[in-house]
């Protein structure tokens, strides 16, 4: 499974953007497709995951309420909206993707083994 992030890019505080993630390979609808961000000199931390088949979306608290997750398993895509950004949400936010993750796992980033090469998301103040 190859993923491709795009839709980064700079805004300000309280702005939006919409990242994309598009999978090729594989059957898309049968993966589990999740956001984690890396912000400079952090870890990588889990943002928002939509389980396989679209039955289930799930956020870490800090994207509750202002970030949503959708999918097109017709086009293969995954979309995370991110509204009333924040400085503290710039980052470089990564797709990854997994047939096999399960529901306790979905926050680990050992739990994917597939990611697209990231796009940066710079919220200025």
């Amino acid at each position: 499974v190859q993923l491709q992030a795009s839709g980064g890019g700079l805004v300000q505080t309280g702005g939006s953007l919409r990242l994309s993630c598009a999978a090729s390979g594989g059957t898309f609808r049968t993966y589990t497709i999740a956001w984690f961000r890396q912000a400079p000199g952090k870890e990588r931390e889990f943002v928002s995951a939509s389980r396989r088949g679209g039955s289930s979306t799930h956020y870490a608290d800090s994207a509750k309420g202002r970030f949503t997750i959708s999918r097109d398993n017709a086009k293969n895509m995954v979309y995370l909206q991110l509204n009333s950004l924040k400085p503290e949400d710039t980052a470089v936010y990564y797709c990854a993707s997994s047939s096999t993750v399960i529901l306790s796992a979905l926050r680990l980033e050992g739990a994917y083994a597939y990611w697209g090469q990231g796009t940066e998301v710079t919220v200025s103040s």
